[in-house]
Protein backbone atom coordinates (compact mmCIF):
# COMPACT_ATOMS: atom_id res chain seq x y z
CA UNK A 1 0.00 0.00 0.00
CA UNK A 2 2.94 2.36 0.64
CA UNK A 3 3.81 2.65 -3.04
CA UNK A 4 0.22 2.76 -4.27
CA UNK A 5 -1.04 5.85 -6.04
CA UNK A 6 -4.44 4.30 -6.86
CA UNK A 7 -6.80 2.51 -4.48
CA UNK A 8 -9.66 0.38 -5.78
CA UNK A 9 -12.47 0.08 -3.23
CA UNK A 10 -14.56 -3.07 -3.52
CA UNK A 11 -17.31 -4.44 -1.30
CA UNK A 12 -15.70 -7.77 -0.43
CA UNK A 13 -12.94 -10.29 -0.88
CA UNK A 14 -14.74 -12.06 -3.76
CA UNK A 15 -14.71 -8.82 -5.80
CA UNK A 16 -11.02 -8.35 -5.03
CA UNK A 17 -10.29 -11.94 -6.04
CA UNK A 18 -12.13 -11.55 -9.37
CA UNK A 19 -10.26 -8.34 -10.24
CA UNK A 20 -6.91 -9.92 -9.35
CA UNK A 21 -7.72 -12.99 -11.45
CA UNK A 22 -8.72 -10.93 -14.48
CA UNK A 23 -5.65 -8.69 -14.20
CA UNK A 24 -3.43 -11.78 -13.98
CA UNK A 25 -5.14 -13.31 -17.03
CA UNK A 26 -4.27 -10.15 -18.90
CA UNK A 27 -0.65 -10.28 -17.78
CA UNK A 28 -0.94 -7.37 -15.38
CA UNK A 29 0.40 -7.03 -11.86
CA UNK A 30 -1.68 -4.28 -10.30
CA UNK A 31 0.62 -3.88 -7.28
CA UNK A 32 3.57 -3.27 -9.63
CA UNK A 33 1.41 -0.65 -11.38
CA UNK A 34 0.84 1.16 -8.08
CA UNK A 35 -2.73 -0.08 -7.66
CA UNK A 36 -3.96 -1.44 -4.34
CA UNK A 37 -7.22 -3.39 -4.11
CA UNK A 38 -9.07 -2.88 -0.82
CA UNK A 39 -11.96 -5.11 0.25
CA UNK A 40 -14.00 -2.85 2.52
CA UNK A 41 -16.04 -5.52 4.30
CA UNK A 42 -19.28 -4.17 2.85
CA UNK A 43 -20.43 -1.19 0.82
CA UNK A 44 -21.53 0.76 3.87
CA UNK A 45 -17.86 1.21 4.80
CA UNK A 46 -17.06 3.30 1.73
CA UNK A 47 -17.17 6.58 3.66
CA UNK A 48 -14.41 5.40 5.98
CA UNK A 49 -12.20 4.35 3.08
CA UNK A 50 -12.80 7.48 1.02
CA UNK A 51 -11.91 9.47 4.13
CA UNK A 52 -8.72 7.44 4.55
CA UNK A 53 -7.54 7.38 0.93
CA UNK A 54 -9.39 10.25 -0.78
CA UNK A 55 -8.80 14.02 -0.79
CA UNK A 56 -9.20 14.41 3.00
CA UNK A 57 -6.81 11.50 3.67
CA UNK A 58 -3.85 10.30 1.61
CA UNK A 59 -5.25 11.99 -1.52
CA UNK A 60 -4.74 8.94 -3.73
CA UNK A 61 -6.54 8.27 -6.98
CA UNK A 62 -9.68 6.25 -6.22
CA UNK A 63 -11.72 3.73 -8.20
CA UNK A 64 -14.21 1.09 -7.24
CA UNK A 65 -16.78 -1.57 -7.97
CA UNK A 66 -20.19 -1.98 -6.34
CA UNK A 67 -23.48 -3.83 -6.69
CA UNK A 68 -26.41 -1.96 -8.22
CA UNK A 69 -28.26 -1.89 -4.89
CA UNK A 70 -25.29 0.03 -3.40
CA UNK A 71 -24.94 2.53 -6.26
CA UNK A 72 -26.93 5.31 -4.57
CA UNK A 73 -24.91 4.91 -1.37
CA UNK A 74 -21.61 5.13 -3.28
CA UNK A 75 -22.94 8.17 -5.15
CA UNK A 76 -23.96 10.01 -1.94
CA UNK A 77 -20.62 9.33 -0.23
CA UNK A 78 -18.65 10.46 -3.30
CA UNK A 79 -20.75 13.63 -3.51
CA UNK A 80 -20.17 14.40 0.19
CA UNK A 81 -16.43 13.87 -0.33
CA UNK A 82 -16.41 16.53 -3.06
CA UNK A 83 -16.33 14.39 -6.20
CA UNK A 84 -19.30 16.22 -7.74
CA UNK A 85 -23.01 16.68 -7.26
CA UNK A 86 -25.99 14.89 -8.76
CA UNK A 87 -23.63 12.20 -10.01
CA UNK A 88 -25.08 9.98 -12.75
CA UNK A 89 -23.92 6.47 -13.61
CA UNK A 90 -21.69 7.93 -16.35
CA UNK A 91 -20.25 10.42 -13.85
CA UNK A 92 -19.43 7.52 -11.53
CA UNK A 93 -17.72 5.71 -14.38
CA UNK A 94 -15.71 8.80 -15.31
CA UNK A 95 -14.50 8.84 -11.70
CA UNK A 96 -13.56 5.14 -11.98
CA UNK A 97 -16.50 3.62 -10.07
CA UNK A 98 -18.34 0.84 -11.89
CA UNK A 99 -21.65 -0.81 -11.03
CA UNK A 100 -22.45 -4.52 -11.31
CA UNK A 101 -26.01 -5.41 -12.25
CA UNK A 102 -27.19 -6.99 -9.88
CA UNK A 103 -23.88 -8.05 -8.36
CA UNK A 104 -20.58 -9.51 -9.52
CA UNK A 105 -21.86 -13.10 -9.39
CA UNK A 106 -24.82 -12.13 -11.54
CA UNK A 107 -22.49 -10.50 -14.07
CA UNK A 108 -20.19 -13.55 -14.20
CA UNK A 109 -23.03 -16.07 -14.51
CA UNK A 110 -24.60 -14.03 -17.31
CA UNK A 111 -21.26 -13.71 -19.15
CA UNK A 112 -20.47 -17.41 -18.85
CA UNK A 113 -23.92 -18.91 -19.23
CA UNK A 114 -25.37 -21.37 -16.76
CA UNK A 115 -23.99 -24.48 -18.50
CA UNK A 116 -20.41 -23.23 -18.16
CA UNK A 117 -20.94 -22.29 -14.50
CA UNK A 118 -22.30 -25.79 -13.86
CA UNK A 119 -19.16 -27.25 -15.48
CA UNK A 120 -17.02 -25.17 -13.11
CA UNK A 121 -19.07 -26.47 -10.16
CA UNK A 122 -18.66 -30.02 -11.45
CA UNK A 123 -14.88 -29.58 -11.73
CA UNK A 124 -14.87 -28.45 -8.09
CA UNK A 125 -16.95 -31.44 -6.98
CA UNK A 126 -19.96 -29.32 -6.02
CA UNK A 127 -22.45 -30.05 -8.79
CA UNK A 128 -24.24 -32.55 -6.52
CA UNK A 129 -24.64 -29.90 -3.81
CA UNK A 130 -26.01 -27.52 -6.41
CA UNK A 131 -28.51 -30.13 -7.61
CA UNK A 132 -29.65 -30.52 -3.98
CA UNK A 133 -30.31 -26.77 -3.77
CA UNK A 134 -32.29 -26.94 -7.03
CA UNK A 135 -34.61 -29.54 -5.45
CA UNK A 136 -35.40 -27.42 -2.40
CA UNK A 137 -38.99 -26.12 -2.44
CA UNK A 138 -37.90 -22.48 -2.23
CA UNK A 139 -35.70 -22.83 -5.34
CA UNK A 140 -37.42 -25.56 -7.36
CA UNK A 141 -39.34 -23.09 -9.55
CA UNK A 142 -36.49 -20.60 -9.95
CA UNK A 143 -34.34 -20.16 -13.03
CA UNK A 144 -30.98 -21.92 -13.15
CA UNK A 145 -29.38 -18.47 -13.19
CA UNK A 146 -31.08 -17.47 -9.92
CA UNK A 147 -30.32 -20.84 -8.38
CA UNK A 148 -26.63 -20.43 -9.23
CA UNK A 149 -26.57 -16.94 -7.68
CA UNK A 150 -28.11 -18.36 -4.51
CA UNK A 151 -25.66 -21.26 -4.49
CA UNK A 152 -22.70 -18.89 -4.81
CA UNK A 153 -23.99 -16.88 -1.86
CA UNK A 154 -24.49 -19.91 0.36
CA UNK A 155 -21.72 -21.85 2.01
CA UNK A 156 -18.71 -20.45 3.78
CA UNK A 157 -16.27 -18.79 1.41
CA UNK A 158 -18.00 -20.02 -1.74
CA UNK A 159 -18.24 -16.57 -3.39
CA UNK A 160 -14.55 -15.97 -2.73
CA UNK A 161 -13.51 -19.38 -4.04
CA UNK A 162 -15.62 -19.22 -7.19
CA UNK A 163 -14.97 -15.60 -8.21
CA UNK A 164 -11.48 -16.38 -9.55
CA UNK A 165 -12.61 -19.73 -11.00
CA UNK A 166 -15.45 -18.09 -12.91
CA UNK A 167 -13.13 -15.36 -14.19
CA UNK A 168 -10.72 -18.07 -15.35
CA UNK A 169 -13.56 -19.68 -17.33
CA UNK A 170 -14.52 -16.44 -19.13
CA UNK A 171 -14.13 -16.03 -22.85
CA UNK A 172 -11.71 -13.06 -23.13
CA UNK A 173 -14.23 -11.31 -25.40
CA UNK A 174 -17.13 -11.69 -22.94
CA UNK A 175 -15.79 -10.14 -19.75
CA UNK A 176 -18.56 -8.41 -17.77
CA UNK A 177 -18.63 -4.70 -18.58
CA UNK A 178 -17.93 -3.41 -15.04
CA UNK A 179 -14.81 -5.58 -14.68
CA UNK A 180 -13.60 -4.75 -18.17
CA UNK A 181 -14.18 -1.02 -17.69
CA UNK A 182 -12.48 -1.01 -14.28
CA UNK A 183 -9.33 -2.64 -15.66
CA UNK A 184 -9.35 -0.28 -18.65
CA UNK A 185 -9.65 2.66 -16.24
CA UNK A 186 -6.73 1.31 -14.22
CA UNK A 187 -4.60 1.16 -17.36
CA UNK A 188 -4.35 4.92 -16.97
CA UNK A 189 -2.62 4.25 -13.64
CA UNK A 190 0.38 2.76 -15.41
CA UNK A 191 1.64 6.10 -16.63
CA UNK A 192 1.25 7.92 -13.32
Amino acid sequence: MRDAHTVVLVEGVSDKSAIEALAERRGRNLADEGVSLVAMGGATNIGTYIGRYGPAGRDLRLAGLCDVREESHFRRVLERAGFGSDLSRSDLEALGFFVCDADLEDELIRALGTATVERVLDAEGELGSFRTLQKQPAWREGTTHDQLRRFMGSGSGRKIRYSALLVAALDPHHVPRPLNMLLAHLSGSRSR
